[in-house]
């Protein structure tokens, strides 16, 4: 393997954004090259873990004043994006180590010193379902669970997972998040799967770990904006629409896997003949053109409504405002259609290139793979958000789903 040259820590004069993005897409050559490796081993390998974090790109979501980022959701996609194009496993590790650093920034102060002041280096995994059981004690909550596809749990120092909020009495009054550290908690390696295999989305198991108040964020209270950590003079970022948020960063990767197979297949067309044919390189084929055509416009649709979305989050963010239910349901028809489009223009792009798109040894069936099964991520099911966005638009208020 080549050796990559080290890359310099983020300076004071080397902080932007658009400097994160360049040292990343410096390292596809290395991402590229463990892509194989970490799908056989189900996790990213270390050596790549170790040049990303080295390179900042697990501090986008971290807040600036413990040395991240505090990236928006235009960055967010643009990160994810670049690393998808060399790897999609890679790419979902790193957005959802960000996202969930991210959500870290709506807790308390006290939580965010535990975790980014102790390290601003600290990865944080996460589930957001409450698969647990918890139970309320002096100054805390004693949780036991156990918590699947718990993505980067590998490398994480830290996992933000869902538990029950309940009274003295037991009983539940909400959903909430609680941060805990990934030494308090037991790793079970569940991750068989067809595609997103390097994502490492193994299970964590809870024991009655005591979390404290300060490490426990009201779920309802997040995605009506209410937190009030999410008003923070200076921090803009951190009011952003929590449920449009999680669906957006995660179809990043599909923007990135969506332009690696253009790229891949485009490349490769004129030494490709089409067997059975007279065409000698598939280029000479007005069908194969308008395949191409037709996945092209695809992937640029799919662009169009991720970076509206992006757009949309960013810019009430920054005015404080917080969106409509309405506003909010139609960014996840945003997402729904970037996730679609993606799977088709994919589709389209393998029958162009034809049956040795599924040679083991060819980028684009892992491509496939890694698209398909990030696409079918519950946050973004297309006929639960275009059910969402069509009642918002016919007046009728009884959702399907708290997640809007």
């Amino acid at each position: 393997m080549p050796k990559v040259n080290t890359l310099e820590k983020i300076s004071e004069t080397d902080d932007s954004v658009e400097a994160l993005l360049d040292r990343v897409r410096a390292l596809q050559p290395l991402i590229r090259e463990n892509a194989a490796k970490g799908e056989q081993d189900r996790r990213v390998p270390e050596p790549v873990i170790a040049a990303l974090k080295e390179a900042g790109a697990f501090r986008l979501g971290t807040p600036r004043r413990f040395g991240g980022y505090q990236g928006n959701m235009k960055a967010f996609l643009d990160l994810s994006s670049i690393v998808a194009e060399a790897d999609g496993g890679t790419a979902w590790v790193v957005t959802l180590v960000n996202v969930c650093n991210f959500f870290a920034g709506l807790f308390s102060e006290s939580a965010k010193e535990k975790i980014f002041g102790a390290n601003p280096d600290a990865l944080i995994s996460g589930v957001h379902s409450a698969s647990a059981t918890s139970r309320k004690v002096e100054g805390g909550y004693r949780v036991t669970g156990k918590w699947f596809y718990n993505s980067a749990g590998w490398h994480s120092d830290w996992a933000l997972l869902g538990i029950p909020l309940v009274d003295d009495e037991g009983k539940t009054y909400d959903r909430g998040w609680a941060i805990i550290p990934a030494s308090e908690l037991k790793l079970e390696d569940t991750w068989f799967v067809a595609g997103m295999a390097a994502s490492g989305s193994i299970s964590r198991i809870a024991e009655d770990v005591f979390v404290p108040d300060d490490m426990v964020a009201s779920v309802s209270e997040a995605i009506k904006g209410g937190l009030p950590e999410m008003k923070l003079a200076g921090e803009p970022e951190y009011s952003s629409a929590v449920v449009p948020v999680f669906s957006l960063v995660l179809i990043g990767p599909q923007l990135g896997l969506g332009r690696a197979a253009l790229d891949f297949v485009t490349s490769k067309a004129p030494t490709k003949a089409i067997y059975d044919t007279v065409f000698t390189s598939a280029t000479q084929s007005v069908g194969f053109q308008l395949q191409i055509a037709k996945a092209a416009t695809l992937i640029e649709t799919a662009h169009l409504h991720a970076y509206k979305c992006a757009e949309e989050i960013d810019a009430a963010a920054l005015a404080g405002v917080y969106p409509t239910t309405k506003a909010r349901a139609k960014m996840r028809a945003h997402v729904a259609t970037v996730a679609e489009s993606i799977t088709q223009a994919i589709d389209a792009l393998l029958f162009a290139h034809g049956a040795s798109s599924f040679a083991l040894n060819n980028p684009l069936q892992r491509i496939w793979r890694d698209s398909a099964v990030g696409a079918r991520h519950a946050a973004i099911t297309p006929q639960i958000a275009y059910e969402t966005w069509g009642k918002e638009l016919l007046g009728i208020s009884d959702h399907v789903t708290p997640l809007v």
